[in-house]
């Protein structure tokens, strides 16, 4: 695949059933995080809002969200169903995209990056 500059031309690189749930996690990130700036870092779909707080990615198998080690550390005790690693979980494109989980992790990061940034 080509390299992609927006988050748009990366999500249209997939099936409409991946791209409805790349365009619903988006969604969902953007609800809680409405200041956040999209970019492509990590030639990822990325949300910026004084850092780097949330990416997402698409596997073979999975949806990779990457919400740094202290986004997966916090959330830990729910995330136990997920495969997970230091700043990653993999959410399998077999069960339901737990958007509510998505939304209450990329909160906790935005909170995370406002209490980082200098006033």
């Amino acid at each position: 695949m080509l390299p992609v500059t927006t988050v748009d031309e990366y999500i249209a690189q997939y099936s409409p059933p991946i791209q409805e749930i790349c365009q619903n996690i988006r969604r969902t990130i953007h609800e809680a995080a409405p200041a956040a700036i999209e970019k492509i870092s990590y030639g990822l779909p990325t949300f910026y809002d004084g850092e780097n707080l949330i990416h997402f990615g698409v596997a073979k198998k999975h949806i990779g969200l990457y919400p740094t080690s202290s986004g997966v550390a916090a959330f830990a005790q729910r995330l136990t169903a997920y495969k997970t690693s230091r700043g990653a979980i993999q959410l399998p494109l077999t069960k339901p995209i737990p958007y509510d989980l998505i939304r209450e992790i990329t909160m906790f990061r935005v909170q995370e990056a406002k209490e980082r940034s200098p006033k």
